[in-house]
């Protein structure tokens, strides 16, 4: 159980960053770097610490731009749950669940869970992006502190990581209930039914 809450709290973190998770997890197992890391140890380490380095960079300085944080939340979104499934299984790997070793299709389970949690945060954030034409800078600060605790708490507090990547989901349901509230009231009459009709600035 410890171990699954480790890969969600890792996973979570693919939900904020791209490359900033990856790049530390690989620096906090610096004996062996991304040498057991899916796809990343297909490459030489010295490219990967250079494309992670330079991506890294690129998310901490362009998305305090609304402009940076459009382009960014395209590339975030196409590859979050490859980022997601890859942290999940690195961490599980890391922790030896005991489960993948019994049942190696467990890996796949947790790889799709962490996948599919890491696309649903972001698009969560395109969604707060859009309806709020860029986000504040505070939040743009909460989200590299939360990739980076995520991913200490994978190693060092699973449970707590674990806890605040399930909070992190129930906030992105609520988010999507109040979307549709905020997204019904906008219909007026004569509208059909359809309430993006008379949007002069459609979103």
């Amino acid at each position: 159980m410890v171990g699954l809450l480790a890969a969600l709290s890792a996973s979570a973190a693919g939900g904020m960053r791209i490359a900033l998770p990856l790049l530390l997890i690989g620096l906090l197992r610096i004996d062996k770097l991304w040498s057991e890391i899916p796809l990343l140890s297909q490459i030489h380490p010295q490219v990967v610490l250079c494309i992670l380095v330079s991506w890294s960079l690129l998310e901490l300085f362009a998305s305090k731009t609304f402009a940076g944080q459009r382009v960014l939340q395209i590339v975030q979104i196409l590859f979050s749950p490859i980022v997601g499934a890859i942290m999940a299984i690195a961490i599980a790997q890391a922790t030896s669940i005991e489960e993948t070793f019994t049942n190696p299709w467990m890996l796949w389970i947790i790889a799709v869970v962490g996948g599919l949690l890491a696309l649903v945060l972001q698009l969560v954030q395109a969604g707060w992006l859009y309806r709020l034409r860029g986000l504040p800078m505070w939040v743009i600060f909460l989200q590299d502190g939360l990739c980076i605790a995520l991913v200490l708490f994978a190693f060092d507090a699973p449970r707590q990581g674990g806890l605040i990547a399930m909070l992190l989901l129930w906030l992105a349901i609520r988010s999507s209930k109040e979307w549709y509230r905020w997204y019904k009231h906008q219909e007026l009459p004569g509208d059909g039914g359809n309430p993006r009709r008379s949007k002069r600035d459609p979103d």
